[in-house]
């Protein structure tokens, strides 16, 4: 749980965007998005550094090499706000762009990224806004962010992308994931039962990571979430990344056409809400889930989805009376 001051810093960070002029919700989240992305692989290069200094060893991931220095965080935050914003404009946001060769999931969602924020006054006033909250406990990263992904809720229809907290915390209680699972959800959004599971994994397993086979399940494997929005995908992968899941399967599809062949009986658990966006043309829905269920209606369709995707599961249930079976 974040503190009121915390809450407080990131307050001032989106009061910062609306008075400089961007009002859109999902944009002010889509720019600190990019920046808390840009401090992270700082990070996370200072870590693999340090790790080299202490091993004699070449470091293990170099993200930033020597004519790179100018785009790291902990460089360019010191700059005057004019070079600062001739920097991440003109050079760190298209090396952002082209990091897809990284093959992380978030890299993958950055090569669209756009850098919207209008004036070098409010790039410099954010850095520093957000260079001065604290990111080095995990579960703090999720907290603010999660409080920051609340504030799109409460603007208007974007809403729909929030699944009240509470409720994708009892759904993950009452499934109890486990640590074979793989799970999936088909319209992730920001990826907050995804991220829900990741937590009650490791509340319930506190030695899950420790684990050589179960760290890498965890962090390359276990977590798949689709959605057909771009900026729904960098926010979610954002969201696991905070914490602490090194690299989801957070993909662009649409779940409920044609190319989602072969998805079937894939997963052992599917946590998610199917959403209810009206009625879709029966020409651009899969023919396999028509077969199931006769209907335009979004949240049907979904439902056929997620029976198709778990078939198996629902075998398993059977044989265990109704009870997931536990690891």
């Amino acid at each position: 749980m974040i503190t009121g001051e915390l809450k407080s810093k990131v307050d001032r960070v989106w009061d910062a965007f609306w008075s400089g002029g961007i009002a859109n919700p999902l944009e002010v989240i889509e720019q600190i998005t990019y920046l808390l992305f840009l401090r992270r692989l700082d990070e996370l290069q200072t870590l693999a550094e340090r790790k080299s200094a202490r091993t004699g060893k070449p470091a293990e991931r170099v993200i930033f090499k020597g004519s790179d220095d100018d785009r790291r965080w902990k460089n360019f935050k010191q700059s005057d706000p004019a070079s600062m914003f001739e920097t991440v404009s003109a050079d760190v946001f298209p090396f952002l762009r082209g990091l897809g060769g990284e093959q992380s999931t978030y890299s993958s969602h950055m090569k669209d990224a756009r850098f919207t924020i209008p004036t070098p006054a409010l790039l410099s006033r954010v850095v520093d806004m957000l260079d001065d909250i604290p990111m080095t406990d995990r579960d703090t990263n999720g907290d603010l962010y999660e409080y920051m992904l609340s504030k799109i809720a409460s603007a208007g229809q974007n809403g729909q992308f929030r699944t009240p907290r509470h409720i994708i915390a009892l759904m993950v209680e009452m499934m109890a994931p486990t640590v074979k699972d793989d799970i999936c959800d088909p319209a992730c959004g920001t990826a907050g039962f995804l991220v829900a599971a990741s937590e009650y994994l490791r509340r319930e397993n506190p030695n899950l990571l420790m684990d050589t086979e179960s760290n890498r399940h965890f962090n390359h494997s276990m977590f798949h979430g689709y959605d057909f929005d771009g900026t729904m995908l960098r926010i979610g992968s954002m969201n696991m990344l905070l914490h602490g899941v090194e690299n989801p399967d957070i993909t662009y599809r649409d779940s409920l056409a044609q190319d989602h062949a072969g998805e079937e009986e894939k997963y052992t658990l599917v946590l998610a809400n199917p959403p209810f966006a009206g009625s879709l043309d029966h020409e651009n829905v899969a023919r396999d889930l028509q077969r199931v269920v006769k209907t335009k209606k979004t949240e049907m369709l979904f439902l056929a989805l997620f029976g198709k995707s778990i078939l198996f599961l629902q075998r398993t249930f059977s044989r265990n009376n109704g009870m997931r079976p536990k690891a």
